[in-house]
């Protein structure tokens, strides 16, 4: 099973997350059930090329 990090935050009765690697793409969700569904159906968007100029997180090694 593949996995991904997400971050999420409740504002007043809604839940609010973005993915990790993808912080320009916000959802929310009227329960965590459903703002985790939601997140699915972005990452399935932006990893099948949907959603054009799709911009990500990534390390990078300096030293």
């Amino acid at each position: 099973m593949d996995t991904t990090r997400f971050i999420y935050w409740q504002d007043d009765n809604m839940w609010l997350g973005y993915l990790e690697e993808y912080p320009d793409y916000m959802t929310q969700g009227e329960s965590l059930e459903e703002l985790k569904e939601n997140l699915k159906d972005i990452y399935n968007d932006l990893t099948s090329g949907v959603i054009p100029c799709v911009r990500k997180v990534a390390e990078l090694e300096v030293a």
